[in-house]
């Protein structure tokens, strides 16, 4: 906007021509044109068309006359590009200057800036597409005025009419009412059945919607007012019914309070058996912990495959060694007594031995069945465990190789394709490659069959030229 400003401010009078620093050029140009225009018509014909160059006829050639010979009328004429170069290089900046200063003509300098600020051809017509696609694409934003639509739409129109783009109005009325967003509907519906839009100005079209855009205005203001009114008669109801209710209060303040005391010594005694619910509530979270901290450390028997002991302190290793023992001593004993005693009592004592005997061994080898088959159970529900285990390890490892041969199926089905492609392309190329043998195989036969028509030929010269030299032609 400085920029802008800047551009304007400088050269603001009839009589100086408006300064270019480098930036507007598209605004200088016009501003330029018309300062130009207003000197003189001659002025602006020398920047468009190059200087007048006298010239003569002498001997049917023509050539550029001196300047002695020029006439008044002549003199004129050529002064206008002279005043023309004098214009354009006073609304110049020392920058800008450098480039033209070794110009020789009006027209020459006005191609160099013109060339420089706006680019060739090939720079024009890119710009040129960039602006229609920005034409074709314009449409009024979201809470966006008619004058600022207007600002928006006026610069690009006028970017395209001096790259060479040419409009009707019937076109431009169409794409202004098109841009417009819902609102605008009715109006726009409004002017296309009511008006001309071949014969209506784009400066009028927008006349007529800042019209019916300030009445938008207008309305919107009263149906504020309106809302501000009905607030405010809102408010001044509910702040009477305010002052009905504190007075029906003042009535009724002391069994209000008397129902708040009792309401404040029932929420005191709730709160109270809160807090002794949460500290039960706190000790028996803190017992779960520590029994569960204990049941982390608590060791494994290697014996029974029980919890809470280790194998030298298990009962059952006890038990059973105990069990041996007294079996052995009883042995012992039973030995001695037999050896000892009489030997009309020996059968009797033998046999009660013997039944005594059987009936410890077959205690211990009850006691040492019951043992082993809780043992027995232990390594079953261990063995159970570690089978679960090992299967799972192997269906992930499977279903890892499943997805991997789903991989290279993929793979080998695209490398089939593949080969089939190029098999294709080779038998393109072995089908091209005889083709161009073939007809290379035609282009010798062609000039063998050729060769020796031109060999006679040279005979023919050869006789021609003897022959004549034998003349003496």
């Amino acid at each position: 906007m400085s920029n802008t400003s800047q551009t304007f401010a400088e050269g603001a009078s009839i009589n100086m021509p408006p300064l270019f620093a480098g930036e507007n050029y598209p605004i200088w140009k016009i501003r330029m044109k018309f300062f130009l225009e207003s000197m003189d018509k001659g002025v602006w014909d020398a920047v468009v068309n190059g200087p007048f160059k006298p010239i003569k006829i002498v001997e049917g050639k023509t050539i550029l006359k001196e300047f002695s010979q020029w006439t008044l009328d002549e003199n004129k004429r050529a002064y206008y590009d002279v005043r023309a170069k004098n214009i354009i290089s006073s609304a110049l900046t020392l920058d800008e200057f450098y480039r033209v200063s070794v110009c020789e003509s009006a027209k020459e300098m006005w191609d160099v800036l013109e060339v420089t600020h706006e680019g060739t051809n090939e720079v024009k017509r890119a710009r040129k597409n960039t602006l229609i696609q920005e034409y074709e694409m314009f449409r009024m934003k979201s809470g966006e005025s008619i004058c600022d639509v207007q600002k928006r739409f006026t610069h690009i129109v006028n970017h395209l009419l001096a790259l060479g783009k040419t409009f009707d109005k019937e076109e431009l009325n169409i794409k202004i009412l098109k841009s417009l967003n819902r609102i605008w509907q009715p109006k726009v519906t409004a002017i296309s059945e009511s008006r001309d839009l071949t014969s209506m100005n784009m400066a009028t079209l927008f006349g007529k919607l800042r019209e019916h855009e300030l009445e938008l205005g207008r309305l919107k203001e009263e149906e504020d007012g309106e809302k501000r009114h009905t607030i405010a008669l809102k408010s001044a109801v509910k702040s009477a019914a305010k002052l009905k209710k504190a007075e029906s209060a003042d009535d009724s303040n002391d069994d209000y309070n008397f129902d708040s005391e009792a309401l404040r010594l029932m929420v005191k005694g709730f709160s109270k058996f809160l807090k002794h619910k949460n500290k039960s509530n706190s000790n028996s979270a803190e017992i779960k912990r520590s029994s569960r901290k204990q049941e982390k450390h608590v060791p494994t028997c290697y014996e029974c495959g029980k919890m809470g002991h280790i194998k030298p302190e298990c009962p059952a290793l006890k038990l059973k060694q105990k069990l041996e023992e007294k079996g052995e001593a009883d042995k012992h004993k039973k030995k001695r007594k037999a050896y000892n005693s009489d030997s009309s009592s020996s059968s009797e004592s033998d046999g009660s031995i013997e039944e005594e005997t059987n009936l410890c061994l077959m205690a211990g080898t009850s006691s040492s069945k019951s043992s082993v088959s809780s043992f027995n159970s232990n390594d079953d529900e261990n063995n159970y465990y570690e089978l679960l285990d090992a299967f799972n390890e192997l269906h992930k490892e499977a279903t890892k190789l499943q997805k991997s041969n789903n991989k290279r199926r993929g793979e080998i089905k695209w490398l089939e394709g593949r080969v089939k492609q190029l098999e294709e392309e080779n038998e393109n190329l072995i089908t091209s490659l005889e083709k161009l043998e073939k007809s290379k195989k035609h282009s010798r036969s062609k000039d063998d069959t050729s060769s020796p028509q031109c060999e006679k030929c040279l005979v023919l010269k050869t006789d021609l030229s003897n022959y004549l030299n034998h003349k003496g032609i």
